[in-house]
């Protein structure tokens, strides 16, 4: 990632005062999603302006358009998305780090009900956003973040993955899916896919995965004991939670680490008796907010997509913030490997 020393900017006089953004009114399907003029204010102090170039679709974001996330939108008129990337416009007093012209992207550590990025222009705190990695366009970066800085601290910083571990990754089809798979590859560990049904099995071993488990066919303990030996998966990196949880933890050697990071199965997390085992709660944001950690997530993404071995799956781009619609209706059908990324001219 790069970074530079400049002289704050001020939003120029012939800047819009209004933007487009999608805002929703009530509790629903996607349907919900309307395109509206919002006031645009210039930049206060440490706050960036930027254009949005694509926008990076996440699980979380559907959840809580329907009422089903941690916290609940403020109606009417919230605001919704976590990641974008996009080109500085202006930027108030005392933003040191960016100026117009920077190519940067979001880094979701923010209520998306306040600070919500789909729209054409965004307005963020300075610490929300970073710069692009060199060379690195668009779509692929509004790909990148939040699956990768969830990986990584989920599976590195919280759990300390290890070269030769056997990670066991359920849900592993979606965007921080293959980012964890991914990352447990350059790592030097071995990943265990899991997915639903035979029609993601050969994708899934192409992007990365050592061995893949189809749950609605075949037994998950059983597997990964066959995969590893009889000894069990050292980690465990579940999306699910719910009942099943108890089976991922029964799926890992004496002393595993399971990281529990989301929550598809609303129903309670139930815990394994296969113990002594770590169980970690993973939240992406406390993370996010801390310098620190950007500074080491930043380096790990930048330096893995320059050298290729990150690399964003997308499974499907669409035009403009009208077809957003579109967009969540394919998500919700879990057809889909990767992220959904939807562009802006």
């Amino acid at each position: 990632m790069t970074t530079s020393s400049v002289t704050p900017s001020v939003v120029p006089s012939a800047a819009p005062s209004v933007t487009k953004a999608v805002l929703f009114h009530e509790l629903g399907g996607p349907e919900v999603l309307k395109v509206e003029d919002v006031p645009l204010r210039a930049p206060g102090p440490g706050e960036v302006l930027f254009k949005v170039e694509a926008i990076g679709l996440n699980r979380a974001e559907a959840l809580f358009r329907a009422g089903g996330y941690y916290y609940q939108p403020t109606l009417p008129g919230s605001r919704l998305g976590y990641e974008a990337a996009g080109v500085v416009e202006a930027v108030g007093d005392g933003v040191t780090a960016y100026q117009p012209g920077d190519l940067v992207m979001a880094v979701a550590d923010f209520d998306f009900g306040v600070h919500g990025v789909y729209g054409e222009r965004v307005l963020l705190p300075q610490n929300s956003v970073v710069h692009r990695p060199d060379g690195v366009d668009a779509v692929t970066s509004a790909a990148a973040w939040l699956a990768y800085s969830t990986a990584y601290g989920g599976l590195v910083e919280t759990a300390g993955l290890a070269p030769g571990d056997h990670v066991v990754i359920t849900g592993a089809s979606s965007g921080v899916g293959t980012a964890a798979l991914q990352t447990a590859r350059r790592l030097g560990a071995i990943p265990i896919a899991t997915t639903r049904g035979e029609a993601k099995r050969q994708r899934l071993l192409e992007l990365g995965a050592a061995h893949v488990i189809t749950t609605d066919s075949e037994d998950l303990v059983k597997e990964v004991g066959r995969f590893t030996g009889g000894q069990g998966a050292d980690m465990a990196f579940d999306a699910i939670g719910g009942p099943g949880f108890a089976t991922v933890g029964d799926a890992l050697a004496p002393g595993g680490t399971a990281v529990l990071y989301g929550w598809l199965d609303p129903r309670p997390v139930q815990l394994s008796m296969n113990w002594p085992q770590t169980v970690h709660t993973y939240a992406n944001g406390p993370l996010v907010r801390t310098e620190e950690y950007r500074r080491r997530a930043a380096a790990f993404i930048g330096s893995g997509l320059a050298d290729g071995t990150l690399a964003p799956v997308i499974a499907e781009t669409f035009e403009g913030l009208e077809r957003m619609p579109d967009a969540h209706r394919l998500m919700e059908t879990n057809t889909h490997t990767g992220k959904i990324v939807v562009t802006l001219g």
